[in-house]
């Protein structure tokens, strides 16, 4: 039986890799700091530019340092990343990081380590870990929304990830909410992607007021009663709660979790949360919407989790 649990969570900008003791983790299910039970944890540039090759190269030096950090005892093994492995192909699909698309990740991953790896799409890493270690323990049906760079989401009923057959389910950030909207990656148009990531949000004021401002300054000026951008973060709002309106008229969870980099945004909480329940079709908005418990490194703790 193996004592340790290893974790590769495979971004855009970064890889990250943990060790966690799979003992302390079932002894101590209710523990929210990873830290006391995460043996080693690591972070390396992904550096996409440099090619699918590359990127291959940079899992397999991280796997390696991770390994060696417990001498090569049993362990399991899992990654999260961005897109899912096709059932019909066996090829990355749906990926952000467009040069993983269309090329044998699982595959070529099993080669190159030498063992049989188990991936997971990123969100349902994240909402993994959120539903047996984190903000949602205890609850039946999670949503796990991670608002980044991108969009996406991950479902888990009763401590169990649904993929669906095409390995989609989940996939919330590409539902459209205007046809007529901003064109996405994906090739579609006003994906919910585009309006409420940290992305999009840089894109549709650089749009609206002709210059580039990270989302982090964008929240700033909100705070600072800036009017131009209260009025444009008024529209983001809007847009956050038809888009989780849309899910909880078709999921009804039981509860869902914000993360990523946006999810640190108070308001989500306060406005967000009146706009969603604005939206929703129902006499009342019962759904918890809540912030993550598990920090930025949820990702990684779920690819630890699911590893095989």
């Amino acid at each position: 039986m193996s004592k340790y649990r290893i974790g590769i969570d495979l971004g855009g900008t970064k890889i990250e890799g943990i060790v966690l003791d799979e003992e302390a983790i079932r002894l101590r299910p209710e523990m929210r700091d990873f830290d006391a039970t995460s043996l080693f944890r690591k972070r390396v540039e992904t550096q996409q530019e440099k090619g699918y090759a590359h990127i291959l190269n940079r899992i397999k030096g991280l796997h390696d340092e991770l390994v060696a950090g417990i001498r090569g005892a049993p362990h399991t093994f899992g990654i999260g990343t961005p897109g899912a492995v096709s059932p019909r192909t066996g090829l990355l699909k749906n990926s952000n990081t467009l040069c993983m698309n269309g090329q044998p990740l699982k595959a070529d991953l099993e080669r190159i380590l030498g063992r049989k790896i188990e991936i997971q799409n990123d969100a349902n890493c994240f909402a993994m870990a959120e539903a047996l270690h984190g903000a949602a323990r205890g609850k039946k049906l999670v949503f796990g929304v991670i608002m980044g760079t991108g969009c996406g989401g991950g479902i888990v009923h009763q401590g169990e990830v649904i993929t669906g057959p095409q390995a989609i389910a989940g996939e919330w950030g590409h539902m459209s909410i205007d046809p007529n909207g901003p064109k996405c990656y994906c090739g579609q148009r006003g994906c919910v992607e585009t309006f409420i990531s940290g992305g999009g949000l840089e894109s549709r004021y650089a749009e609206q007021f002709g210059r580039k401002r990270p989302f982090k300054k964008i929240v700033q000026d909100y705070f600072a009663g800036d009017a131009k951008v209260v009025e444009f973060m008024e529209v983001f709002f809007r847009h956050f709660g038809r888009s989780l309106a849309n899910l909880i008229d078709v999921l009804d969870p039981d509860v869902i979790v914000l993360g990523g980099g946006v999810s640190n945004f108070d308001a989500l909480y306060t406005e967000g949360v009146a706009a969603v329940a604005k939206y929703v079709f129902s006499d009342c908005l019962e759904t918890p919407i809540v912030k993550h418990q598990l920090g930025d490194s949820a990702g990684v703790i779920g690819a630890a989790l699911i590893g095989v």
